[in-house]
């Protein structure tokens, strides 16, 4: 966990543009009805299944943060360490 929360606390030095847009190959958004059918079943559970899109942060080659943004805050929902909310088809990601 404290890997993770320093890997979070190094986007707080970020810009939502460096984070989206530079890094837009480790960090972008993605619409909710392309998460997999568990992740959408967890945002239905939580009464958030009417949000239109989360963000992916990368922290390492698998592992993932989901969440929410709402202007410059990013509510943090679920950490995925093997890349399974929304699988790439690349390999090695």
């Amino acid at each position: 966990m404290q890997e993770i929360q320093q890997k979070l606390a190094s986007f707080e030095a970020m810009t939502w543009t460096e984070i989206l847009v530079r890094a837009k190959k480790q960090n972008h958004s993605v619409r909710r009805q392309d998460l997999c059918k568990a992740a959408q079943d967890h945002l239905a559970d939580i009464r958030l299944d009417d949000v239109d899109e989360l963000i992916s942060l990368r922290l390492s080659g698998k592992e993932r943060v989901w969440g929410i943004r709402s202007h410059n805050v990013l509510t943090v929902l679920w950490w995925d360490p093997d890349h399974e909310v929304c699988p790439s088809l690349k390999k090695h990601t």
